[in-house]
């Protein structure tokens, strides 16, 4: 199939760039790329799929999101919310001990196919719920096959439901772990082993996770010093800052993310740089929070890998990338600052942090990569070329402009019809779902 006739994009190590290009797909694999009448005389037999001028791109990553919150959306809580441990305490933590199965499912459905409808292509995320934690990883794992969604699992241990709610956790980690390797559905489905944060897990529970991880896996996927009560508290405990601790149980490591890092030390950004760890910043989900801006720009400077995740705020990448520009200008005073920053995340950095996992490369557009790309209905009132295409993405794109998502070479949305699921039925039994939820919030 050849997908063409559009402003091509391909955000490859050289840049190349096409006026009107074109990309041929065989199977699930990108196997050229070059001018659409290059393409097609190279290939006169092939299915050609004419965009029309629009742009093609690779699709979008989200790093790091929370499924098990979609409920949240227009809901009330009763209790009050007034520093970032209230949030955590009486909206989210009580929501997630609300969720079924079958909620597990549709909360899935539903982000699995607003992510499609934005632009997103690959999606880690980090689920909680501890009255629903046996199968809830592969319960999640049947939505994005249904979708067509490339995704990465993990649930979020943590010992705030107690011990019997932790070691079901530790369990479904692991459990996960071990399918995904036996069968990660054509590199489609990935998992890593999932920690809330270090200010809700003991050294207990930190022993029993690693000894469950041995000749397993090395992956984690945690919270760090999201709010600076979890810096606060592990100093009282454990007479250390959180990257130290996690440092300390080998839980760093290029397989590992650690996700926000807003309150972390310059001793901690030698530790994670030294370890490889990835960082995951999310900068809605922090202002919204009111958290603080982490050190993006400071972190990349040391060398640091950081990608670009949502923390569920939104499933809008573009908007994501659009606030995680303008954070760092505001943090710092300097408007020339967090642009570059916002663009390396989400372009350079998120497929970095997806090499560790698959096997051929995702979020560019070259031979040999998967075929996960998106089309925009993008049409500029000024020029678009190889050296401006970043300043589009930020002040242009949207999740809304998206038209087509094709992922692992076949399409899951054509001209904004989500091709494999009932999205009318799914939407109208998770508004019936969640009604049923909001009256316990």
């Amino acid at each position: 199939m050849i997908i063409g006739n559009g402003v091509l994009i391909t955000n490859d190590a050289d840049n190349n760039f096409y006026d009107c290009g074109a990309v041929l797909v065989k199977d699930n694999v990108i196997e050229d790329i070059g001018t659409f009448e290059d393409i097609k005389a190279k290939y006169p037999n092939e299915e050609i799929v004419d965009v029309e001028g629009k742009i093609i791109m690779p699709g979008m990553i989200c790093a790091h999101s929370h499924i098990y919150s979609a409920y949240g959306r227009g809901m009330s809580t009763s209790q009050p919310i007034t520093d970032f441990y209230t949030v955590l305490e009486n909206q989210w933590w009580r929501l997630d001990k609300l969720l079924t199965t079958e909620d597990v499912k549709l909360n899935a459905l539903t982000t699995y196919i607003e992510s499609i409808r934005n632009g997103v292509t690959t999606l880690i995320d980090h689920h909680a719920g501890p009255n629903s934690v046996e199968g809830s990883l592969f319960t999640i794992r049947e939505a994005a096959l249904e979708t067509g969604m490339r995704t990465s699992l993990c649930y979020e241990v943590t010992d705030r439901d107690g011990i019997e709610i932790a070691e079901k956790g530790i369990k479904e980690n692991v459990d996960f772990i071990k399918a995904c390797q036996e069968d990660d559905k054509g590199d489609m489905i990935k998992a890593l082993f999932g920690i809330h944060a270090s200010f809700t897990v003991s050294d207990d529970t930190l022993y029993k996770s690693r000894e469950a991880m041995e000749g397993v896996y090395d992956g984690y996927h945690v919270h760090v010093a999201e709010g600076i009560e979890d810096q606060y508290e592990c100093l009282e405990k454990h007479g250390k800052r959180v990257v130290n601790r996690l440092h300390d149980f080998d839980m760093l490591g290029p397989n590992t993310l650690a996700v926000h890092c807003a309150h972390v030390s310059q001793a901690e950004m030698d530790i994670l740089k030294h370890t490889n760890t990835k960082v995951v910043t999310n900068p809605e989900s922090n202002m919204n929070n009111a958290i603080g801006a982490p050190p993006t720009i400071k972190m990349m400077e040391e060398g640091i890998v950081v990608g670009l995740g949502t923390d569920a705020y939104t499933n809008d990448m573009f908007e994501s990338l659009k606030v995680a520009n303008i954070l760092q200008s505001h943090n710092v005073c300097k408007p020339s600052v967090g642009f570059m920053p916002a663009i390396e995340a989400q372009f350079k950095n998120n497929p970095i942090i997806l090499a560790q996992y698959y096997n051929k490369p995702v979020g560019k557009l070259e031979k040999g990569a998967y075929a996960d790309l998106i089309t925009l209905d993008y049409f500029p009132h000024t020029p678009i070329n190889a050296n401006n295409w970043y300043g589009h993405s930020v002040f242009g794109f949207t999740g809304r402009l998206v038209i087509d998502n094709m992922i692992n070479g076949k399409f899951v949305m054509k001209n904004r019809e989500i091709q494999n699921v009932d999205v009318d039925a799914i939407h109208a039994k998770s508004a019936e779902r969640a009604a049923e939820v909001w009256k316990f919030m």
